[in-house]
This record gives structure tokens, sequence and C-alpha cells, in this order.
């Protein structure tokens, strides 16, 4: 028996149409998942699933909202519609503003509260929102398996970006919360546990990491100087940790946030 197995599985993916949560849903159909792509534009999910072509033909797309959950129950209807059940989700929706975050020449007194609100919505609500509607069907089902996405920003302070930080600290102690609330009501076969991805360059944070020409800003030397393996991460190199999760090799693992960080966690800096 291959425990990693997780052919046929369907997971859905929210932020399926992004960097992260893209590569990882290219990963889960070469390993012969069912996967679900929700991305809150139309656009973003067509462009998804031409990308998601040649990597496996059981990919279905849906336009949705993580913060609204008569959306969310429309996609959770159309998933069991087409494959008549939720095995996997997967909460790569998330995201920072400007207004959230201190710039070099500001402090906290220039935070912008509505911004700070707004991203502490998506990366909060719209990962609990979307627990509530699709874990419903893994409590009736007795089993399942939720990741949330955390971030290198929730265990220690990590300078300017105060409100996706205290949005992914929240992230860490919902992703305890709620797996020891699954497994203490609607038994040990639903799991809920977390990836907290290293520094993994994407749109979102080029301009902070990298200059123009391509060269390191000063953040981004510092971030490496404090990353023993001297490198960002590659998209990529988050599949393997995941699939692991959707898989029956870690059925006895839950309420855990998993780094892949090329050691930063670790590392004093001394």
């Amino acid at each position: 028996m291959n425990l990693f197995d997780i052919t046929g599985k369907v997971i859905v993916i929210t932020g399926g149409g992004g960097a992260l949560g893209g590569g990882i849903a290219k990963s889960l159909l070469q390993a012969g998942a069912r996967v679900v792509i929700l991305s809150r534009r139309q656009s973003t999910v067509d462009n998804a699933l031409a990308e998601m072509s040649s990597f496996g033909e059981h990919v279905l797309g849906i336009a949705c909202d993580v913060l609204d959950e008569s959306s969310l129950k429309n996609a959770r209807d159309q998933v069991k519609a087409k494959w008549e059940k939720i095995d996997v989700l997967i909460n790569a929706a998330g995201g920072n503003m400007p207004g959230a975050t201190i710039g070099l020449d500001q402090t906290i007194f220039d935070l912008k509260l509505d911004d700070f609100r707004a991203v502490t919505d998506l990366n909060l609500t719209g990962t609990v929102l979307p627990s509530m509607v699709f874990g419903k069907e893994m409590a009736d089902s007795g089993k399942g398996v939720i990741i949330n996405f955390s971030s290198m920003a929730a265990q220690q302070a990590i300078t300017r970006v105060v409100g996706y930080s205290a949005a992914k600290a929240s992230i860490d102690n919902f992703t305890k919360w709620m797996a020891v609330e699954m497994a203490t009501k609607f038994g040990e076969g639903i799991r809920v546990n977390a990836v907290a991805p290293g520094f993994f360059i994407g749109e979102q944070n080029r301009r902070l990491l990298t200059n123009e020409d391509g060269t390191l800003t000063d953040r981004g030397k510092t971030i490496i100087a404090n990353t023993p393996m001297k490198r960002f991460g590659e998209a990529e190199e988050l599949c393997g940790t995941v699939h692991w999760l959707c898989s029956e090799a870690s059925k006895f693992v839950t309420g855990i946030v998993v780094p892949v960080d090329g050691g930063f966690s670790a590392f004093s800096g001394v």
C-alpha cells in the first residue's frame, strides 16, 4: 500500500490561480488528484485552467470569493455535483496591501487601519470561512484534510508587514484550534495543518526583495543572510510537504505548522 498515493482525491485550492497555489495545483494534478481551482476573478480562473491543461485532465475552475459565504457554498455544490465528495481543502488565498505595510520612512502611526482590516479579513476570514463551508462536508463524512497557509511573519517579528504578520499569526492559532475541534467532535479522520513558506519571490513582494536589474534590495540581502540555504525558495518546493499532508502518510499528524523555509526559522542570525 502506497501511503503517499492521492489518486482520485478531490482537492479544492483557494487562491489556486496564484503563483504558489497554482504550482501546488499542477503538482497534485500530476500525482493523479482531481483539483478544483478557486479564484475571485473569472479571468484568473481561465488563465489557470489553460496552464493546467497539460498537467492533467481532472481539473475544475470556479470563480469564487473566499469572503462570500454564498459564493463558497455555490462552489462547494458545483464540486459535489461533479465529483460527489471533497477530500482536501487548501486555503492558499491571501495577500497584503501597501497601507498595511510600514514604509521605510514611516512608523506604526502611519498605518492605514482600513487596509489593516482588509488584509486581516482576506488572510484570516478568507481561511476561516472556506474551512467552515467545506469543513462541514468533512464533518458529515467523518474524513478530510484542511491545509492552511501561514508564513515566516507569523512566528517572529518581521519588520514593515504588520497587517500580514498579525493575520498569519492568527492562522497559526486557528489551525491548532480547528485541528482540536474537528478531531474531538467529528473524529480522527479529519486533520487540520498548515505550511509556513519562507521567502518565495512573487509579484506581491518582488519589488521589496529585488531591484529593477534583478539584484537584491537591502531587505532581500538581509533575508538571504538569515537563510542558511542562502537562497529564496522555488514554488515547487512547497509541493512535497503539501502532498504529504494530503496523503495517508500523515494520518496521525494534525494541528502543526510546517516551515518550508530553507532554515530561516531555525537560524538565530549568529
